[in-house]
């Protein structure tokens, strides 16, 4: 067994073996200015038709409501950069989404995370979080000390940008935090802001999620996406990267080494006559393991539709 100050240490070695970049640790505490900004985000519609960004409001700033006795917040960051993108179409995905759902990929992770340190510390309350639960990831990143909160609302590190899938694990376990927090280098470029197709990054770091390209190709549900929005998509059919592919941060982002990120063969390969022929069944076939099909079928063809010329 270890003694209790080797617990970080050990945890933060086993995180880098796991294949995470960069692992962080907070004190599990309410998000008291966090629960200000979110009130008002929301109180403004910025969330658009997604009413789930208004549940369970109480867990999202405060991580002892989702893991009772919770005494830390340990963050980890896991690259998926690439270069490797689709040169056949014109239409464009986010880089996220050409390999298979991180959802799956991170979640073993944490589970593989969760048992080596039970292993070596004994049983613990602990939960791990990706992406689909009430927490707030880039803020406790930025608390955690391994990054800051950008202009447009992305967690960046000053060492590899901000191409990153965050996943949290709250536990009860009481873990040294990381006190030096990292300064906001963003200073007075507003090239995210001014890169925006639709002008959805608003100033003081407020991004209008109801105006964004990635709501409109993923989250809206109707069959049609408002005719005020044609000629403005810059051909993203699944998600947007105009912003971090404009911020001069990441110009430090290296290739990923996770081999579940490396692009599905058709996504790279497909022409705009693939795509635009897709079927029910080859969607289901090509895209079964990808974050592509949480559009669904209906709501990529809408995309490629508005899309198209």
């Amino acid at each position: 067994m270890l003694h209790p100050s080797q617990y970080k240490l050990f945890i933060q070695q086993k995180a880098i073996e796991l294949g995470f970049s960069h692992c962080g640790v907070a004190v599990a505490e309410p998000l008291v200015d966090d629960a200000k900004r979110l009130e008002t985000w929301l109180n403004h519609n910025y969330n658009g038709s997604m009413a789930y960004m208004a549940n369970h409001f109480d867990l999202r700033i405060d991580p002892t409501k989702l893991v009772p006795g919770a005494k830390s917040v340990i963050t980890l960051l896991l690259n998926y950069f690439t270069k490797n993108t689709p040169t056949h179409t014109n239409y464009k995905v986010s880089k996220y989404a050409l390999g298979n759902d991180y959802h799956t990929v991170i979640r073993t992770k944490l589970n593989t995370l969760i048992g080596q340190i039970e292993q070596q510390i004994g049983a613990i309350n602990g939960r791990g979080f990706v992406d689909s639960a009430p927490v707030l990831e880039r803020t406790w990143a930025a608390k955690s000390g391994l990054g800051w909160v950008g202009k447009n609302g992305n967690l960046i590190n000053q060492q590899n940008g901000s191409f990153f899938f965050i996943a949290t694990l709250i536990t009860d376990l009481k873990l040294a935090p990381d006190t030096i927090q990292m300064p906001d280098y963003c200073g007075t470029c507003t090239k995210c802001i001014d890169s925006c197709p639709t002008q959805a990054i608003l100033p003081n770091k407020v991004v209008d999620g109801s105006k964004c390209i990635s709501y409109y190709t993923i989250e809206l549900k109707e069959l049609v996406i408002p005719t005020e929005q044609k000629n403005k998509f810059d051909d993203w059919m699944f998600g947007c990267d105009t912003c971090q592919d404009v911020c001069p941060w990441n110009r430090f982002a290296k290739q990923h080494t996770e081999k579940e990120f490396n692009p599905i063969t058709e996504i790279l390969n497909y022409t705009n006559t693939d795509w635009e022929n897709l079927t029910q069944e080859m969607f289901n076939k090509v895209l079964k393991n990808s974050p592509i099909k949480r559009t669904k079928y209906q709501g990529l063809m809408r995309n490629i539709k508005f899309l198209k010329k």
